[in-house]
C-alpha cells in the first residue's frame, strides 16, 4: 500500500492530522503510514468553533437545512446540533436505527456505541474520513450531513467501525450482535474481524459482503452487490487484501486471499479469483486484465480510481 506523503489520499490523510490542528483527530503514528506535514494540513479552524472541520462543517450544514425547512428542526435539533460531537450524534444515530423496542433498548445499545467509539478513537478519525469521501466522490451527495443521516451505506460501515472495535477487545458477543443488526437493517454484511481503513465510499451499498480476514486500504469505493468473500473452502486467512485507492464496480466478486493491487479498478459483475496487480484494470469472469492495457503508473491521489468513481476501461 502507498505510503508517501505525495501520494497521499485526499479523504484518508484526515485520519493523520496533527493534534494540533484537529484537537479530536489525534497523530496515528503507530501505523506504517508517515504523518501529514503541517504545510499540507487545513488551516486552524476560526475562534469559536469546536476545532473538528468535519464536525463544524456537518453541524453548519445541519443549521442551514434546519432554517431552510422549518419541518426538519427537530429531527435535525435531536440527531445534530444538540449533541456535543460526532462520535455523539453517531452513537444516538445508530442506536435509533439498530434497536430493537423491548428486546434491545436503544439507551443502552447507544452507550455501547459510545463506548466501542470512545475506546477505539481511530474509528472517529476514519469516520470523518468517509464524510469527506462520501461529499467528495459522490456526485448525488451535497452536503456530509445528508450522508451522516441518511446513506445507508455511510452508516453500516460505522456500525462495523464499532463493531471492529468490540471486536478487537475481545468482546466477541456485542460486536457479532451489531454485526446482525447492521446487516438486516442496511442489507450490508461486514463481518466484525475485517479490517477497513479510511476515506472508504459504500456507494449505494446494498448487498455488499465483506468477510472476516478482509482488509481494505485507503481511499477505497466499492458500489452495491460486491462480495469480498471467501472460496467457501478454506479455514484461516481466506478474504481479499484490497489495496489503496481501488474501485470496484457493482456486483464484483473477489472470493479467497487474493490481493487487489493500489489503484486498481475491477469491472462491475466480475469475478476475481487471482491477484490483480497496482494500476491494473481487471474485467470478466474469471476477471483478466484488459487485453493490450499495460498497469498504470502510480498516479496521484487525486487520480486513483477509488477517488475519480471513473469505471469506463478506456482510462
Amino acid at each position: 500500500m502507498a505510503a508517501c506523503v505525495d501520494k497521499w489520499p485526499p479523504a484518508a490523510y484526515l485520519c493523520r492530522l496533527p493534534e494540533k490542528f484537529y484537537c479530536v483527530l489525534p497523530d496515528c503514528t503507530a501505523t506504517d503510514r508517515p504523518v501529514v506535514t503541517a504545510s499540507a494540513a487545513p488551516a486552524p479552524a476560526a475562534s469559536g468553533s469546536s476545532g473538528d472541520y468535519v464536525w463544524d462543517v456537518l453541524r453548519a450544514e445541519a443549521q442551514d437545512d434546519a432554517d431552510d425547512e422549518p419541518l426538519l428542526r427537530k429531527f435535525y435539533h435531536d440527531l445534530v446540533l444538540s449533541r456535543p460531537s460526532l462520535e455523539s450524534a453517531l452513537a444516538s444515530l445508530l442506536a435509533a436505527k439498530l434497536c430493537i423496542p423491548g428486546a434491545l433498548p436503544q439507551d443502552q445499545l447507544r452507550d455501547l456505541l459510545a463506548g466501542a467509539l470512545a475506546a477505539h478513537p481511530e474509528a472517529g478519525r476514519a469516520a470523518r474520513a468517509d464524510l469527506v469521501a462520501a461529499r467528495d466522490r459522490d456526485p448525488a451527495c451535497a452536503k456530509m450531513v445528508h450522508c451522516f443521516l441518511y446513506y445507508k451505506g455511510f452508516l453500516a460501515l460505522q456500525a462495523h467501525r464499532a463493531a471492529h472495535a468490540l471486536w478487537s477487545d475481545n468482546r466477541r458477543a456485542p460486536a457479532l450482535l451489531l454485526q446482525s443488526r447492521a446487516s438486516e437493517v442496511f442489507g450490508v454484511d461486514i463481518h466484525p474481524g475485517a479490517r477497513i481503513g479510511c476515506g472508504i465510499l459504500l456507494d449505494h451499498a446494498t448487498g455488499v459482503v465483506i468477510g472476516e480476514t478482509a482488509v481494505v486500504g485507503y481511499d477505497v469505493s466499492i458500489l452495491h452487490g460486491v462480495t469480498l468473500g471467501g472460496t467457501g473452502k478454506e479455514s484461516g486467512d481466506r478474504h481479499p487484501k484490497v489495496g489503496d485507492g481501488v474501485l470496484i464496480g457493482a456486483g464484483a466478486s473477489v472470493l479467497g486471499n487474493v490481493h487487489i493491487g493500489d489503484g486498481a479498478k475491477i469491472g462491475a459483475g466480475a469475478v476475481v479469483l487471482r491477484d490483480v496487480a497496482d494500476g491494473t484494470t481487471a474485467v470478466g469472469n474469471p476477471a483478466k486484465p484488459i487485453i493490450g492495457k499495460k498497469a498504470a503508473p502510480l498516479r496521484r491521489p487525486e487520480e486513483l480510481p477509488g477517488v475519480t468513481m471513473e469505471q469506463r476501461w478506456s482510462d
